[in-house]
Formats: C-alpha cells, structure tokens, sequence
C-alpha cells in the first residue's frame, strides 16, 4: 500500500493508511488476497476515514467587482414594500475585506461563496478537501447541483452525523457564488413583501457520505434568514431531516410561510437533482413561546430562531444565542406533551424522537403562532431577552454522558468602542460551558477559557493592520468565545472537545474574520473550576485570508466512546 502525503500550513508530512491492513495484504492469499484487494479499492475510493474530523470553510473569492461602489441595495428593493438603502450606494467594492464594511449602509449585506470540507487529523493535520458542488467549477450549470453558504453570515453550515454516523448533513443556499444577499433572500414559496432583499431562493440540506457523494434537498423554510444546521435520523427505518435556523427579514406580522419556516423543520429528503425539486410548504416539527414563561408574546416566530442543534437519549436539544426576542437558552423538543407544563423541564425517560410534523390551526399562524411543544432545560436561563440584560450566548451542545452536557457561548460580539478587547476578555461565561445533572437539574460547574485569548488581537498573513477606515476601530481579530464544537469521550476518564472560535474586531462584519479551530481535553469527573485549573485550549488551525471556519465533526462511519445520539 502507497504512503499518502498532506500538508499542515507550512508544514509536509507522511501519514500512512494504518499498519495493520498493509501486514495483512502480506498474509493474505487466495480468495483471501483478491477480497482484501478488493478493501483496498474501496478504501482508495474513499473520501472520510474513519476516525478523522471534518471543518466546514468558506471562501470568498476576493472579486472586486461582485459589488459596484453606488450600487443601490439590497437587490431589487426598489420592487419591495420594504424598500432600499440609503440613495448614496455602497460604499464599497468587492475587495476583501473592505466590502464588508458594505453591511453598515445594507443591513442585509452578504455575498454567496464555495464551501469546503476539510478532513485533518485530530491533531490539526490537514489531510484533503472536498469543495462543495459550486457555479465556479467547471461542468458546473445552473441547472446542475449546487451549494453555496453567504459570507459572512457565521452561524451557518454546522456539520453533524446522522444518527447512524454514515452521513454528513449541513446546510445552504442552491445559488451560484457572488450573489449578493441570498442569506436575507425570501424562499420561493414563502415570499413577504415586506423584505427588502428582493430575491427568491431555496435552502437546502446537503448530504455527503464517506465517498464524498452528494446529495440535496431542498426547502421553503428558514425565508428571510438562514438554515443552520441538519441532522438526518435513518435509524429504525426512518429518513428525514431535523434542521434548526431563523426566519423572516421584514415587517410584524409575518406571513404564515414565514412562521412556518422558522426554528425547527422536520424535512423529508429528496432523491431528485435539485432542477426537479418543488418544495412545499414548511414543516414546523417544534416551536416555543416566552409566553410559556407567564412573559409578553414576542414578534410571532422569532423566539424560534435557534443556532445548535443535537440529538442524546432519543431527544432533540436546541440552543439559541441571539434576536431581540425569545431566550438565549437550551432547550429540548418534548414528544410526550408532559415535561415542561410550564415551559421549563427535563426530558421524559419515555421519549422517542418525533417523526411527523407539529399540528397546527393554518388560519391563525400569522396572528397567534405554533402551538408550543418546546422547553428550556432545567436550570439553563429563563429570563426573556426583552426584560433584562443578556448575559448568555448560547450556540453549540454536545453531551458526553446524561449527566455532562458542555455548551458553547459564543459571547456577547460587542465591537462598540475602541474597548472591544478588553470587554471580551472581561467576559466569563464566554467560551466552553461544563454543565452537570444532580438528578433534578443541571447546574454551570465552570467555564472553560485558558488558552482562548479572548480579547487578545492576533494577525493574519495579508490581512491589512491599523484601523478600518469603515469604523476606525482595528482590523485585527480576537476571540470572543466558540460556536460549533464536537466532542469524544476518551479511555482514560477525559472528553476532548473540537470548538470553532467567534471573534471580535473592527471589521464591519466580524462574521468575516479569519476564526481558528481549537480543542482541549478535559476530565469528566471534574466538577469545579479549581480541578479544572490546568486545563488549557491550542489552536490546531486558523482561518487564512478570505477564509472562515464553521462547523466542526467527526468523519462518517467514526465510532466514538460515546455518541450524541
């Protein structure tokens, strides 16, 4: 068997397809000899082994003119009840990174650019890439199967497995790249006028296997804003998509495909090519309302505008990090109508993943909402974000056992002064949250920041230095906290979380600054911060020019100790 050579930045190195199946091609004979070659055929085809992580990036293709500086936006808003920018244009082209600077005359401002999929080692070794279907390759029409995400829109394409582990499911636009905002676009089938981004475009599930085979499906929810993430449950005969997101970009009230489209969509996958997909109207599978809480009735949908999304013990946890309304919290999907009377609880030891859509009235979504099938975890936040000061950002879930759950916050992105740095490294629940279960609720045992360098600047080859002339604050980036993070629990009594790093800085979009991948191992029997005193982050990769990073997860077909399902 041939050695395969990868790259770390910089860095060349040899890594060879495991010891053990090269001496057994040797022992091998016979029948024997010609099914074991035949293994090795199949494992040269693959795309994912086993054991490996894979990193969401996009890239934005530093085209000056994908923006025309004057140009009116968003898209055709003069056709929109929801009506233009200001009549001055923008004020930007499309250079890296000025142009997103764009975002401050176009609340909407975003650009459609390629995904990748980065296999490395645990360790951060860059083995290969898998560019997703996109306008720019060639063979590539538009009438062909495409993906895209919008830069810089940060809290999109998180990657999960399914429950199986055969599949990597995430999501995105079906657009070609350089389109200016798709990620505020409506989806054909639930257009609101009221939205200034006079464009229509469906979202999509992506799934790949280990091949690196793809398929798509597409979706009318998430009009108005973003699909988030997907997890495909194909276990006990069953095939659909859960998927989590955010809803709407115009006026109150909403139109009912809008409501219909937000937070969390239960989808059945497609076996068509993208051409031949006409999907129809959402399918809410949950909702929740702060008015469960005894709280003021928010903007109809928005407290459904969920970031992570997981799957432990046959139940389905969401988390939410931002808006104006609902609550930055976690919270589960309750299937048996009896967990949480009062909008907070605990999963029932009877639940079972749900596998239809939630029931609703159509004739009062616009004016009254979903019914409420949804709870905040027992001890997680409750206070609504219109009645107090938000002090949690929740984003990404991964639970090691049933009683340790570490959740991701993001922080709180504050870039209003030329203080940006010293406020996020003040912050202390920003980073990687331990939480425990004593039996009737859960409880914060710390946070994990050591190593992240929150508020610490770092450089960018490339990337320009002193301040941005948009908002004369500093280019350079720092962390601000994590988003999406996977995990496994190892032999020896310790997890080893994988985390994709938020950021802060002068840039007039931090959703565009070059992130890192970090990790850090931790012991699962700690329950304080002072056993988890030594415990410390490293950076495996960070973002190069023009790059971000997303979602992180284990590889197709990987076992771990523990899963997440």
């Amino acid at each position: 068997m041939t050695a395969k050579s990868f790259k770390r930045r910089g860095t060349q190195r040899t890594f060879t397809r495991g010891a053990a199946l090269l001496s057994l091609s040797f022992l091998a004979g016979g029948l024997a000899a010609h099914a074991q070659d035949f293994h090795h055929q199949q494992d040269r085809d693959r795309q994912f082994w086993p054991g490996n992580l894979v990193v969401s990036r996009t890239v934005y293709d530093n085209n000056p003119k994908n923006v025309k500086t004057g140009t009116i936006l968003p898209p055709n808003c003069a056709s929109t009840t929801g009506g233009c920018s200001a009549s001055t244009g923008a004020p930007f082209n499309g250079s890296y990174p000025l142009v997103w600077n764009d975002v401050i005359y176009d609340a909407s401002f975003g650009i459609t650019a390629k995904i990748f999929l980065d296999q490395i080692t645990p360790d951060g070794w860059l083995i290969d890439s898998l560019e997703v279907p996109n306008s720019s390759q060639r063979g590539v029409s538009s009438k062909s199967d495409q993906l895209v995400t919008s830069f810089s829109s940060k809290s999109e394409i998180a990657l999960n497995l399914s429950t199986d582990g055969r599949y990597l499911t995430f999501m995105g636009y079906v657009s070609p790249i350089d389109v200016i905002d798709v990620s505020n676009s409506n989806t054909p089938g639930a257009v609101d006028p009221t939205d200034p981004v006079g464009e229509n475009t469906f979202r999509a599930v992506a799934r790949v296997d280990e091949f690196g085979r793809f398929s798509f499906t597409e979706t009318n929810a998430y009009s108005g804003n973003n699909g988030r993430a997907a997890i495909l449950n194909n276990t006990d005969g069953e095939d659909f998509y859960y998927t989590s997101g955010n809803a709407g970009n115009g006026s109150n009230p909403q139109p009912a495909g809008v409501v219909l489209g937000a937070g969390a969509q239960i989808i059945d996958p497609s076996q068509q090519p993208e051409a031949e997909q006409d999907p129809g109207t959402p399918t809410p599978v949950g909702s929740f309302s702060v008015t469960e809480l005894g709280a003021k009735a928010d903007k109809i949908g928005k407290d459904d505008n969920f970031a992570g999304l997981t799957i432990f013990n046959n139940v389905i946890y969401y988390a939410k990090d931002s808006g104006s309304n609902g609550v930055n919290t976690v919270y589960f999907l309750d299937t048996t109508g009896t967990a949480c009377p009062k909008g907070v609880g605990l999963p029932s030891s009877s639940a079972a993943l749900p596998t239809t859509p939630l029931s609703f009235d159509p004739s009062t979504v616009a004016t009254t909402g979903l019914p409420s099938n949804m709870c905040i975890l027992a001890g997680f936040p409750t206070t609504p974000n219109k009645s107090a000061t938000v002090t949690s950002f929740n984003f990404g879930i991964w639970f090691a056992d049933a009683n340790t759950l570490y959740v991701t916050d993001e922080g709180d992105g504050f870039t209003g002064g030329t203080d940006l740095y010293t406020h996020a490294a003040a912050q202390t629940t920003a980073g990687l949250q331990k939480w425990v279960f004593n039996g009737s609720t859960w409880t914060l045992a710390y946070t994990l920041q050591t190593g992240l360098d929150l508020g610490k600047a770092y450089q960018v080859h490339g990337y320009p230095t002193g301040n941005n002339p948009g908002t004369n604050l500093p280019w350079a980036p720092a962390t601000d906290g994590l988003r999406n993070l996977t995990g496994r629990v190892n032999h020896d009594g310790t997890v080893t979380i994988w985390a994709i790093t938020s950021t802060i800085s002068g840039n007039g979009d931090t959703g565009a600054d070059p992130n890192r991948l970090v990790a850090i191992t931790d012991r699962l029997k700690n329950t304080s911060a002072t056993e988890a005193a030594n415990e410390r982050f490293f950076t495996l990769r960070q973002a190069g020019f023009a790059e971000a990073l997303r979602g992180v997860s284990f590889t197709p077909g990987t076992t771990t100790t523990k899963h997440n399902w």
